[in-house]
């Protein structure tokens, strides 16, 4: 079958790749040493749930599953794999699941030993993963499987006539939670209606974040006293570039500054952007708080040079920026919505469903220029009441759609 052909020519070029890629080298490795995991961790006479996410994004939709599922039911253990290093560096040591290994790559080999080791009782995969050959043993074995927060376009493979044979891979799930009727009407074209829209779950997932949400004495003591303060989240140069520019010339703002690259080259193009502004870096005030808290009030912009704490931050500012928007595509609009501020991206966002929502209630910006985002700050500036209005609309959304989670388990049946 053409579709083992390349994923074995995809692990050849992994293999070779890894020599000089750092990340490639962490996946290969990982994907290697997953089996030995499992021999060590897992318990033969112990129940298992499969989570399967590609990456860290997958992986926040699949969060509040996971956590409820062991809630309700203490007596199960949770498998949660990996695709990528971006989401399995950062999440190895979440408490939430009991074993967290990269997936072996789809071989039929390497699926059919991966379930022998594992034999879980159900399987959810998160949103874009189709593992052609776990997927057909796993329903060989009559076990459940679900697809969660899914979401299909027509230019998909699996609508083409030449992905026929590869979209036989959607018969192999029991049930597709997907988030739209556009999914549901997709899958219905090509005979398969056991679907269910539920929405989103990282809707129910930023809400846990927002009330988790740390405290952080740094950007308290840098916000105090300020007029108005603006928060850029996963920002790339394309997006500094144009709101630095504004921010240098509109100086009653204070500016947060959390880069998605914080290698010491990006932040110095940062600070090179910032003409004249008092910059102080979140790593220099945390190690020096008790003397720099003057400081700190008085600087202008504080960049964010470490990671975890962003989802937090959001809650500091009047007006917020979302980026990756001028590149691949968006990251989390939700994170800084759920905080009733409002939410500029740039245009690369046709495909992030929730930011045409953003757009389509008011609580989110889309803009493809620095005009563009000069025009919108300069209404925020003339009236504060615009900033608020805007902020609400993007609050009230995310409240609007949660509840996905709960849409998903009562569909599914844990004995």
């Amino acid at each position: 079958m053409l579709y083992n052909l390349i994923i074995y020519l995809y692990l050849l070029g992994v293999a070779i790749y890894s020599r000089f890629n750092e990340k490639v080298r962490k996946m290969w490795r990982g994907e290697r040493d997953a089996f030995r995991v499992l021999r060590e961790k897992v318990d033969p006479n112990a129940r298992y749930v499969w989570f399967h996410a590609a990456s860290l994004g997958e992986f926040e939709q699949g969060r509040p599953l996971i956590e409820q599922i062991k809630r309700e039911h203490p007596d199960i253990k949770i498998l949660l794999t990996f695709f990528s290093p971006s989401g399995y560096e950062v999440r190895k040591n979440y408490e939430g699941a009991d074993i967290i290994t990269y997936l072996p790559l789809d071989t039929i080999t390497n699926a059919r030993r991966f379930l022998r080791i594992i034999r879980p009782e159900m399987a959810f995969f998160i949103k874009y993963e189709f593992w052609y050959n776990y997927l057909h043993i796993l329903k060989h074995r009559h076990v459940p499987v679900y697809s969660v927060s899914s979401i299909f376009r027509d230019g998909q493979v699996f609508f083409r006539w030449y992905g026929r044979q590869y979209g036989r891979v959607l018969k192999c799930f029991t049930h597709f939670f997907v988030q739209n009727e556009k999914s549901r009407e997709l899958l219905a074209g090509i005979g398969l209606t056991n679907t269910t829209v539920v929405g989103d779950t990282r809707f129910d997932r930023v809400l846990q974040i927002r009330a988790a949400a740390k405290q952080l004495p740094i950007v308290e003591a840098f916000v105090k006293d300020a007029p108005h303060v603006f928060v850029a989240g996963s920002s790339w140069q394309p997006d500094e570039e144009i709101f630095i520019k504004y921010f240098n010339q509109h100086k009653d703002w204070k500016l947060i500054i959390a880069p998605h690259v914080i290698g010491e080259d990006h932040l110095q193009q940062i600070e090179k952007l910032l003409e004249g502004r008092k910059v102080i870096r979140y790593t220099e005030a945390e190690s020096h708080l008790s003397t720099l808290t003057s400081q700190l009030s008085s600087s202008d912009v504080l960049i964010i040079n470490c990671f975890g704490l962003l989802s937090s931050i959001y809650r500091y500012g009047d007006v917020t920026y979302v980026g990756g928007g001028f590149g691949v595509g968006i990251h989390n609009t939700l994170e800084a919505a759920v905080w009733d501020v409002p939410v500029f991206f740039g245009p690369n966002n046709q495909k992030f469903q929730e930011a045409q929502k953003l757009k389509a209630c008011g609580g989110g910006l889309e803009i493809s220029s620095y005009e563009d985002f000069e025009h919108q700050m300069n209404l925020f500036d003339a009236d504060a009441q615009k900033i608020t209005s805007a902020g609400q609309e993007a609050g009230k959304l995310v409240q609007q759609l949660a509840g996905a989670t709960q849409k998903v388990l009562s569909g599914v049946q844990i004995k």
